[in-house]
């Protein structure tokens, strides 16, 4: 006789409750890049649009920043740790390949014994982290999920790289998922092109240090190819972005704010032009001041959209984020 599993006794929607962001104290403009690199100000605004960017300090690592973040999305929410089930962390500049950060992240929030894991997804990192804690409350395997988006890639730059010295930036972005009576966070459109995976990478895997002396290699980096990269992002990931309107059932002109992936000022100017989106559309430009912080930067530009007022709880918003692998992730929400 075949046994009769239960079935899962989750919320009916799930919502982003709280939102939460850490940037290091440290603010690094362009000239101290031009230190490094042939080039100048004007060119690095005018290629990107980024001013400035953090970079962690010593004491500012990815945990540490990710318990700040946390703790501020958890409290946004009106929540307690001890209320959390979940903790997902989207990061690819932790250099522990295990334990999971997530854990450490758990402990010393003091959220008891939630599930806790990391994701790699790069810059798509924090969607994908999203979509599987709205998977999480409406399943029922936990009611509050943290869900974090952290990046130390000042540690992933190399500064004589004049094609990407200039671009990454440090910090973390945090929301807290929880159960919803009414849909708030809408089906998410995702993917990965693993043809196109060499466009973004790090320079060298991590067990060339095993194999050869440290003396003849050069610490890993990240790398990309600026042009493929750019020209896939802004008509590729436009397509992705319109797909998620179209699966949310909802039109551009109902949208309140659009807050994509900050990797380049240039490439959110055209797809806000591709999507024609209206101008009484708030866009996250937090690029120019905090650089491509990969998985954190969708959580980091929504706080701040919310913070200055610039957007509003219970707008509708939607969040794209496309990067290495490639991989991408969109989906339309209601701003906690």
């Amino acid at each position: 006789m075949t046994a009769k599993i239960k079935p899962s006794k989750g919320a009916p929607y799930a919502r982003i409750l709280g939102v939460g962001g850490y940037r290091p104290t440290r603010v690094v403009p362009n000239e101290e890049i031009l230190k490094h690199i042939d080039s100048s100000d004007e060119w690095i605004r005018t290629r990107s649009g980024i001013a400035t960017r953090h970079w962690a300090g010593p004491d500012e690592s990815v945990a540490q920043m990710s318990v700040e973040a946390g703790g501020k999305a958890i409290a946004d929410a009106g929540l307690t740790p001890e209320q959390i089930g979940g903790v997902v962390v989207s990061t690819v500049s932790h250099f522990k390949q295990t334990p999971a950060v997530a854990t450490e992240i758990a402990h010393l929030l003091g959220t008891g014994n939630p599930a806790a894991f990391d994701i790699s997804a790069g810059c798509a990192g924090f969607g994908y982290g999203l979509t599987v804690a709205k998977g999480m409350v409406t399943d029922g395997t936990a009611e509050y999920v943290l869900v974090i988006g952290v990046e130390r890639l000042s540690d992933l730059t190399d500064l004589e790289d004049r094609a990407t010295a200039f671009l990454f930036g440090d910090g973390a972005g945090a929301v807290v998922v929880g159960p919803s009576k009414e849909p708030a966070i809408g089906p998410t459109v995702w993917g990965s092109e693993g043809d196109k995976s060499d466009t973004i990478a790090q320079t060298l895997p991590w067990d060339v240090y095993r194999d050869r002396p440290t003396d003849e290699v050069r610490f890993p980096a990240l790398r990309q190819e600026g042009q493929a990269v750019f020209r896939w992002a802004v008509f590729e990931m436009a397509k992705v972005a319109q797909q998620a309107l179209d699966e949310a059932g909802v039109s551009a002109d109902e949208l309140d704010a659009f807050i994509p992936h900050q990797a380049n000022m240039r490439i959110i100017d055209s797809m806000i032009k591709t999507l024609k989106l209206p101008e009484h559309v708030t866009v996250a430009r937090d690029v120019e001041t905090t650089g491509n912080t990969s998985a954190a930067s969708i959580p980091l530009a929504m706080e701040r959209l919310l913070a200055t007022g610039q957007a509003k709880s219970g707008d509708t918003a939607l969040v794209i984020g496309f990067g290495a692998g490639l991989v991408y992730a969109a989906t339309v929400v209601t701003l906690p």
